[in-house]
């Protein structure tokens, strides 16, 4: 065994651990800002981490100490570019709740790169780990979104669905996705309102 040290036996006070370098956060802002900006450009499949390091600056060595896959690399990033915060339940009833949280998603879908969709929604069928990072995010997302809301609606009295959370989030964005790219039009106030009182209401209602 081996001996305890002359500080350690004479009630001395031990000498702290050495502690390593900080991580530079702003050498992380640069690797996530060049990997949103590959995915842009050249997509899920054709984007490396050679090309990460090489856009950031960063060695690749430091890349793989910080992420583990290029799947985890590309849910960072995503996740850094989105830390918008919803909106609270303000309103005095559902609807108007409804229509606060639709307009801030809305905006927020509004304001990602077409090409950035795309790429994340091609990997996703492409790479199943891709796919269980993103889920993951989009769960947290939709929790953040709607617990708040819909809990103060029942608590005021509404009878919801038991999924209306569920159906929130399955609905909401997929309708606002296909009115700015499918559809080519803006998230006007009417098709806000039109979203909340002719679609969602009803359905987390269960009507």
């Amino acid at each position: 065994m081996a001996r305890a040290s002359s500080g350690s036996r004479n009630g001395g006070t031990a000498r702290p651990p050495v502690m390593g370098r900080p991580r530079d956060t702003s050498r992380d802002l640069t690797i996530l800002d060049a990997t949103l900006s590959l995915l842009t450009e050249v997509g899920y499949e054709q984007l490396s981490m050679e090309a990460v390091a090489s856009r950031s600056g960063a060695a690749k060595t430091t890349i793989y100490r910080r992420y583990r896959d290029k799947a985890a690399l590309v849910a960072a990033a995503v996740e850094h570019r989105s830390q918008a915060t919803p909106p609270g339940p303000v309103a005095g009833d559902l609807r108007g709740d409804l229509l606060g949280l639709v307009s801030w998603l809305a905006r927020q879908i509004a304001e990602q790169e077409i090409g950035l969709l795309g790429a994340l929604f091609a990997g996703m069928r492409s790479d199943a780990r891709l796919a269980e990072e993103m889920r993951r995010i989009l769960r947290r997302d939709e929790a953040a979104m709607t617990d708040e809301p819909l809990r103060k609606a029942i608590r005021h009295g509404e009878q919801l669905s038991p999924r209306a959370a569920e159906l929130f989030a399955e609905v909401a964005p997929a309708v606002i996705v296909h009115r700015i790219v499918i559809a080519g039009e803006p998230c006007d106030e009417p098709f806000i309102e039109h979203l909340v009182d002719d679609i969602l209401l009803p359905l987390l209602r269960g009507h």
